[in-house]
């Protein structure tokens, strides 16, 4: 496995379609574009199935890095993997965390142990019936898997945190499916979102043995004790293809970062943040930046967030679930956000919605990136 330098830059955004600050680090050498290998980003839109402000940024994106990579706006989404999660309720805020990958002859001096590693695979394109079943499932756990060898990880315990863009269905979709004479898992486009997420996010879980491979269909968004404590999974109108995002530590990297996660029980377990800082050694306080230990910074935090399924959060009853003003996602990820923000001194973090078996019911997995200095 070639040795590979892995960056990561979390840059601010104005809104949606704001390239300024990744354009600024181009331009100043910080980043190179051609090695640029993933984007992941938080938008300002309500995370559901009209969140146009997913797309917005994607296109956005792409108009820029065009030129620099020598491609059409559209030919470079095939090249770097974009995964925008809508919604930045309460203190969260829009921003980017840019991933680049590129080979080095060898480790530089001072750098030891496992570091940051990514990688990247695609499904194949899946047919409307086959969102929120098996056929999902399966085919993710294989992407999942050439992913890891992408990154140059082969044992599941070195994977921290496997990020995925998934599709949704849409009237016309269904209507496809149903001409063919196929029925899909529902025919709610807002559903079909969690029946998306919780497949590709089982799909995780058999690729690194956490689960057997033997799900049904119809324990998709029902058997909420079968789950991954590293997925996390975002549906999109954009795409009818799983796009994978495997990250966690190797010792073919040469990366100043490393990352590592903990499982949050519930949308209030901040003891599970702590542990996620602690494992790439970082000391929380309250209120403050965490604190570095042996010239370790942090760099982002990643979460996913639910309301609890059960309608209570330890014994007490909840209200997300009822509400019809708002939906639930957009509570959850409100509360969540304000509790790591509250943890790692910043609202900039990255907090996506909907953990359908993303951890346990009510709760989810929780990673952290740092820097060593």
């Amino acid at each position: 496995m070639p040795t590979a330098s892995v960056g990561v830059f979390k840059i601010a955004t104005k809104g949606p379609g704001d390239v300024s600050g990744l354009m600024a680090m181009i331009v100043s050498g910080a980043i190179d574009p051609t090695s640029i290998l993933a984007i992941l980003g938080k938008t300002e839109g309500n995370g559901g199935v009209n969140d146009f402000t997913r797309e917005y940024a994607v296109a956005a994106l792409c108009t820029a890095l065009a030129p620099q990579l020598g491609l059409a706006p559209q030919e470079v989404e095939q090249r770097i993997a974009f995964v925008m999660s809508g919604g930045t309720e309460g203190v969260l805020s829009p921003h980017i965390t840019v991933f680049t990958r590129s080979e080095v002859a060898q480790r530089p001096a001072g750098i030891s142990g496992k570091r940051l590693s990514i990688g990247m695979a695609q499904t194949r394109d899946f047919l409307p019936e086959e969102l929120g079943r098996s056929a999902q499932i399966a085919e993710t756990a294989k992407a999942v898997k050439a992913a890891m060898a992408d990154a140059g990880i082969t044992d599941p315990a070195d994977v921290h945190f496997v990020q995925i863009k998934c599709p949704l269905l849409t009237s016309e979709r269904v209507e496809a499916a149903a001409a063919r004479g196929n029925k899909t898992a529902t025919i709610s486009s807002y559903s079909s979102m969690a029946y998306s997420r919780g497949a590709s996010a089982l799909g995780v879980a058999v690729a690194l043995g956490e689960v057997t491979s033997d799900i049904r269909d119809e324990d998709v968004l029902r058997r909420y004790d079968l789950f991954s404590k590293v997925a996390s999974t975002s549906s999109g109108i954009e795409l009818m293809h799983n796009v994978v995002i495997v990250l966690g530590n190797s010792d073919s990297s040469a990366s100043e970062f490393v990352i590592g996660h903990a499982v949050m029980n519930d949308a209030i377990d901040a003891p599970a943040v702590v542990s996620a800082l602690q494992s790439v050694g970082l000391e929380a306080f309250l209120g403050v930046a965490p604190q570095a230990k042996a010239g370790r910074e942090l760099v982002n935090i990643f979460a996913k967030a639910e309301a609890s399924p059960d309608g209570s959060v330890r014994g007490f009853r909840h209200t997300m679930l009822e509400d019809t003003d708002i939906s639930s996602t957009r509570h959850a990820r409100a509360a969540v956000g304000g509790l790591i923000a509250g943890l790692a001194g910043t609202g900039v973090v990255y907090v996506s919605g909907g953990a359908e078996h993303q951890g346990p019911a009510g709760g989810g997995p929780v990673a952290a990136i740092a820097r060593m200095f």
